[in-house]
């Protein structure tokens, strides 16, 4: 089993997008029947392979994208919250980017909290730069989808007036392995699984608020550039991970995240 998860690659017209290090040099690649082209410039520029192929159990894996700001949803499927009325608009929050872990990396669970849960959830890479998108346009600005853990400290979450540290905290924002670019995102299955135990699974059409009102919503109110991520929201009951667990986040058509937990 490697460390980082896994990359689907069994549908025509999707491509996957990484970044990787390979000998001390950080790249963006596209990745081919398990093999690695390196790409002059992002993925978001067009650009083109310029060397390759690497095989990619010789490269290192690293989150697929460097956001300049990272959004959450915090309740956008009906089963996670039962009791709570369904919001008008998506409960948008914002995350720091130095939570951002790599796709294979450590959760560390910092000292002080009791209760961290894993969130699986389908993330949103922002393409172009996105000011006040109407909604039947926002599928333009979206670049892929990749999968996501937004890891939360629950009694932090509880106690503390903003979320800065139960949904911010250095680790706790895994995302990978790749971005999907061509996947129909409407409808795909996403599974979170804690030491092969599956704890979590739904259909993203079940989502309350799609990935294109969701871009919509927030292009209102702060412009989106390229790479910025988007995470769209956990479905059903969350479960706690302590150290030594392994976490799996899987979604149709994109692979499988893995990180440990410490």
């Amino acid at each position: 089993m490697n460390t980082f998860g896994r990359i689907d690659q069994d549908r025509d017209c999707v491509s996957h997008y990484i970044r990787f290090r390979h000998e001390g040099r950080v790249s963006y690649g596209l990745v081919q029947q398990q093999q690695v082209y390196r790409l002059e410039g992002t993925p978001f520029d067009d650009p083109k392979p310029i060397s390759g192929p690497l095989d990619m159990d010789d490269v290192e894996i690293l989150a697929p994208c460097e956001p300049t700001k990272i959004l959450a949803v915090g309740l956008n499927y009906a089963n996670h919250m039962p009791d709570r009325p369904r919001p008008a608009n998506p409960e948008l929050f914002l995350m720091p980017v130095s939570a951002i872990l790599a796709p294979g990396g450590t959760i560390m669970i910092p000292p002080g909290t009791s209760q961290c849960e894993a969130e699986g959830e389908m993330v949103v890479v922002v393409g172009r730069q996105a000011k006040c998108v109407p909604v039947e346009k926002a599928g333009q600005y979206i670049f892929g989808i990749t999968c996501g853990n937004d890891v939360s400290a629950r009694d932090w979450q509880r106690r503390d007036l903003q979320w800065w540290r139960a949904k911010g905290c250095d680790t706790f924002a895994p995302f990978g392995p790749a971005i999907a670019t061509g996947l129909p995102f409407d409808d795909l299955l996403l599974t979170t699984r804690i030491n092969g135990r599956v704890c979590q699974q739904q259909r993203t059409s079940e989502m309350l608020f799609n990935a294109c009102q969701i871009l919509s919503f927030a292009s209102q109110f702060m412009t989106l550039m390229p790479g910025d991520i988007i995470y769209t929201g956990t479905p059903g009951d969350t479960y706690r991970i302590i150290p030594g667990d392994v976490v799996e986040v899987e979604l149709e058509g994109v692979g499988v995240l893995r990180n440990t937990v410490a």
